[in-house]
């Protein structure tokens, strides 16, 4: 086995490790309820040892928003990359994080987020994990690898993308009680719709650093 193959069954083993690790903490969220999953819980489930789970997770909420945005930075940044040259860096932009975004998590694992002032604010905080992904393919669509506008772009757009998921993501006034006992939230409008209300304000700029180019 050349080092190269290692190398990538390693990050394979890891990916796969931290695959485990997330399903079966949503998984025994949504069976027990979060106050009643440990950590010792979710790495027994997952066959690995709880010093192992804190090499992946600093925290059982991560471990459980995991299993509904994993790889979600890096989509998006491909999804950015593969939109057609001659669209405008804004709606190629919206476009992008629209895609990604546009897809609402199952019902069980959204009333489960939801009904958590911890996994809520977990689960919106995923959201800075684009960043570094989205700076890299603004500055490949700019070809701007130089100036610090791909970063600052691209923290916008992150910053925006959490308002968005902040007017999403809440309890409702008037929730129900669901049958596990979780608040029962429904958004007042769709994830997608409040994304491209959030972003449009930063069309200006955007715009104003593509015609820079």
């Amino acid at each position: 086995m050349t080092t190269n193959d290692a190398g990538g069954l390693r990050e394979r083993k890891k990916v796969a490790t931290r695959e485990a690790l997330s399903t079966a903490a949503l998984r025994l969220a949504l069976e027990r309820g979060i106050d009643n999953v440990r950590v010792d819980d979710i790495a027994d489930a997952a066959g690995v040892s709880p010093r192992t789970y804190n090499n992946y997770f600093a925290s059982r909420e991560q471990a459980i928003v995991a299993a509904v945005t994993t790889e979600r930075a890096m989509r998006i940044a491909a999804a950015l990359r593969a939109r057609p040259e001659e669209e405008p860096l804004a709606d190629a932009v919206v476009a992008a994080m629209v895609e990604q975004y546009g897809g609402e998590p199952a019902v069980d694992a959204f009333t489960l987020i939801t009904s958590s002032p911890r996994l809520r604010a977990a689960f919106i905080d995923t959201v800075a994990s684009i960043r570094q992904p989205l700076t890299s393919a603004i500055a490949d669509r700019l070809d701007d690898h130089e100036s610090m506008v791909p970063a600052v772009l691209a923290a916008a757009v992150s910053a925006a993308a959490r308002v968005a998921l902040e007017n999403w993501a809440r309890p409702s006034d008037e929730g129900s009680l669901g049958e596990k006992g979780f608040l029962v939230v429904t958004a007042e409008r769709s994830l997608p719709d409040l994304m491209r209300e959030a972003l449009s304000p930063l069309t200006p700029a955007l715009t104003a650093a593509e015609e820079a180019r």
